[in-house]
């Protein structure tokens, strides 16, 4: 099997995940997915803040989709094995899985990042169709295209951390417009594709003005309810985790309060609360509880503009941390702008990024692990 096309890689990172023993059953949302693929030319992009298990949930669909491997060992106990048609899709199709982090990280600037992925995934193509009369100089896309045009083959592709080469210092905004542009060509009105779907933190729309990839169906957390129970995780699912957890530790010392209190907080767009499923599987595997959140990446360049106290926004910070709640609006928010220059805009990233939550107009700290980080930072910059 190829880098990206039908990689035994995806299957192996959904493989370890099943098998731990805090793992959640979240396939149902393959029985949502299968239409889309079945009526062929669908785009989703399914945004969350981090640690919101959206690079699980991207691996167990290449895993389950891809005819990299062999998944009924697996599947063949979660939930989606009641569908009619898991037979007829499970690892029937040709699935390109991207990982954007993983070029990014090992690329020095945006022309090497892009190249990686267009020679990697073109070399996975011609190992794969041999027979394809394909034409010297063709770029990725034609390649594509004659496969289809050849084999009537289509794809599925999935992308994870999407949006992860706008936080390089490395791009620019030409950059980040010529990536945008590269995944609308790749996947806009195009009959190869069966399915695209694109993960991230990032929400997507508003990004540039051509609208160039408004072919995607768009779900945020703060603003769209479908899909939010496939992401994070329910009072009752926390609830079957901590049975386990009293079984498995010989000396619990963690009660199930605590876990409310430490890593509840978040709130869907219809109103379903929801727990950070990361910090409450590390809990509980470490039998600890602590702020598993880090406060690199995102949260350093979101501070700065704390820290500067544009808009006045110290005070409102002061105000949470203080546990009450601040009126804003995040509707109109598109995060890859970069440059923050309102209250409501810093808010608005916070949330996309998981640091506060948004319900009701209101954005507020969500729980404790949270709060911990944001009184920490608050008190080194002597927020008060």
């Amino acid at each position: 099997m190829g880098y990206y096309l039908n990689s035994t890689k995806v299957f192996s990172l959904y493989e370890s995940e099943v098998r731990k023993p805090y793992f959640v059953d979240k396939s149902e949302i393959l029985n949502e997915l299968i239409p889309f693929v079945e009526q062929g030319n669908n785009h989703i992009c399914i945004t969350r803040p981090r640690r919101f298990g959206k690079s699980v949930m991207a691996a167990m669909i290449g895993a389950f989709f891809s005819r990299g491997s062999d998944g009924s060992g697996i599947f063949g106990s979660l939930k989606i094995a009641d569908n009619s048609n898991y037979q007829t899709h499970l690892n029937q199709h040709d699935v390109v899985y991207i990982d954007f982090s993983e070029a990014a990280n090992t690329s020095s600037n945006y022309d090497d990042f892009i190249s990686r992925i267009e020679k990697m995934l073109s070399r996975d193509l011609h190992k794969a169709f041999p027979n394809v009369d394909f034409w010297e100089g063709a770029s990725l896309i034609e390649e594509l295209r004659m496969i289809h045009e050849e084999t009537r083959t289509s794809f599925i592709f999935v992308f994870d951390e999407w949006d992860c080469i706008f936080h390089k210092k490395y791009t620019t905004r030409d950059d980040r417009e010529k990536f945008i542009n590269f995944l609308a060509s790749l996947t806009k009105g195009t009959g190869y594709v069966s399915l695209t779907y694109m993960t991230g933190v990032l929400p997507i729309a508003k990004y540039s003005s051509g609208s160039s990839i408004n072919h995607f169906m768009e779900y945020t957390m703060a603003v769209q309810p479908k899909y939010s129970e496939y992401f994070g995780f329910s009072d009752e699912e926390v609830d079957l985790l901590y049975a386990r957890y009293r079984k498995k530790e010989t000396e619990p010392v963690i009660s199930r309060e605590d876990l409310r209190i430490w890593y509840d907080g978040y709130y869907t767009a219809g109103g379903k609360r929801l727990y950070n499923p990361r910090s409450v599987v590390l809990a509980l595997s470490n039998n600890c509880l602590s702020s598993y959140w880090t406060t690199t990446g995102p949260y350093s360049e979101i501070s700065a503009y704390i820290v500067n106290d544009i808009d006045g926004i110290k005070r409102d910070v002061a105000l949470m941390v203080s546990g009450e709640a601040v009126r804003t609006n995040v509707e109109e928010f598109a995060a890859t702008a970069m440059h923050l220059s309102t209250r409501d805009e810093i808010f608005s990233a916070m949330v996309v990024y998981g640091f506060l939550n948004y319900e009701n107009g209101r954005v507020r700290i969500p729980n404790k692990e949270i709060m911990e980080v944001i009184s920490q930072f608050a008190h080194d910059m002597e927020i008060q």
